[in-house]
């Protein structure tokens, strides 16, 4: 998912600064995120339509911050720099090597919170504006339909009318319900993202030192061949001592002291020969610590491949949501016109009545 998002969002502006998040214990100290310094970038989600800084340091983002109308960037010093960034519950805090960087991208930050802010009003315009035929013809409705119901001729004549505006109002409702339930599946679908993103950074960062650790563990495991078979042609070269000395033993010698030398010497090997046996159980046992390793490699990737189809499926959820969005939009302005058509053929039929009225009123006054 991580390359997914480089594809679709497009880098604006990168500097490179020491990245420092607060410390969460005392909200006071400033604890180091990066060992030196690193490249911080403004990015543009097109898809989305927001702005984000992202850093990362070699396998792991030090960095995912997504900006809004309300962050501030604040220059606490010549060359250092912070904003608070209240979804990741931490305050980002950026120290550059000269003052003119640290201006460059404060002046950065502030064009992106404008974008930001001018895109969050953009779409809530587009939104709530989608269809502005909505808001006028509901109090019309109403009126039309309280007008009706006080004039009993009108009862009379538009019956059937009444029974469509009725229905009108009723796929008004539900296209209303259905539009609240697709922006909460969205805004869902978009926390669940961030929350899918976040895993997979640490998903990552685990993966990057199990890697680590698997070739460290091979390098040793090499090394621990050949630490092996050192070992056992050492012992069998004590092994073959051992019995050259079991068969001097065994044969008739000129004195004492001989033997006795030759039994502790025999002694001493075995004593060799079992601390070398135990060498070589300990390094055949670290062998299933490097088994463990690889194991968990596959894991933390059968994980990831688990999040990367999570993530295409809530994709999959958000568009059709919004083809049903887009369906339901284009009843409501079958209905509308339906409405309209309904209004005019009213306006004639009360028309006429008016005038068979006046009629009527002429032939009673004659």
């Amino acid at each position: 998912m991580y390359p997914l998002h480089r594809e679709r969002e497009q880098p604006i502006f990168s500097a490179r600064a020491h990245v420092f998040q607060i410390d969460p214990a005392t909200k006071r100290n400033w604890l180091p995120a990066s060992k030196h310094a690193v490249t911080v970038s403004f990015f543009y989600d097109a898809t989305r339509n927001v702005y984000r800084i992202i850093s990362v340091g070699g396998t792991k983002a030090i960095i995912n911050s997504t900006v809004t109308p309300n962050m501030t960037f604040t220059k606490t010093s010549q060359k250092f720099g912070q904003w608070a960034d209240s979804r990741a519950n931490t305050v980002y805090g950026l120290g550059f090597s000269t003052e003119q960087q640290l201006q460059q991208f404060a002046e950065q930050f502030k064009e992106v919170k404008e974008a930001a802010r001018l895109a969050r009003e953009k779409s809530q315009e587009r939104f709530e504006l989608a269809n502005p035929a909505l808001n006028i013809a509901a109090p019309q409705l109403s009126q039309e339909l309280s007008e009706d119901r006080h004039s009993p001729p009108l009862l009379t004549v538009n019956g059937p009318g009444e029974e469509k505006l009725f229905r009108s109002k009723s796929a008004e409702v539900e296209l209303t319900a259905e539009k609240e339930r697709v922006k909460k599946m969205l805004s869902e679908g978009s926390m669940c993202e961030i929350n899918l993103e976040a895993e997979l950074f640490t998903l990552q960062d685990s993966n990057a030192k199990l890697v680590a650790a698997l070739q460290e563990a091979n390098s040793s495991v090499e090394q621990w061949k050949k630490q092996l078979a050192e070992y056992q042609e050492e012992t069998d070269r004590l092994r073959d001592q051992v019995a050259e000395l079991e068969a001097q033993l065994g044969r008739p010698s000129a004195g004492q002291p001989g033997k006795e030398e030759l039994s502790r010497s025999l002694e001493e090997l075995e004593a060799l020969l079992r601390a070398k046996d135990q060498e070589i159980h300990n390094l055949q046992s670290k062998k299933t610590d490097v088994g463990e390793l690889e194991r968990e490699r596959e894991e933390a990737m059968q994980r990831l491949k688990d999040l990367e189809r999570r993530n295409v499926e809530l994709e999959d959820r958000v568009q059709s949501s919004e083809k049903t969005l887009a369906s339901n939009r284009e009843e409501q302005a079958h209905a509308e016109v339906e409405v309209r058509r309904i209004i005019d053929v009213l306006d004639i039929k009360i028309g006429d009545l008016n005038n068979l009225r006046e009629s009527l009123a002429k032939l009673v006054s004659k």
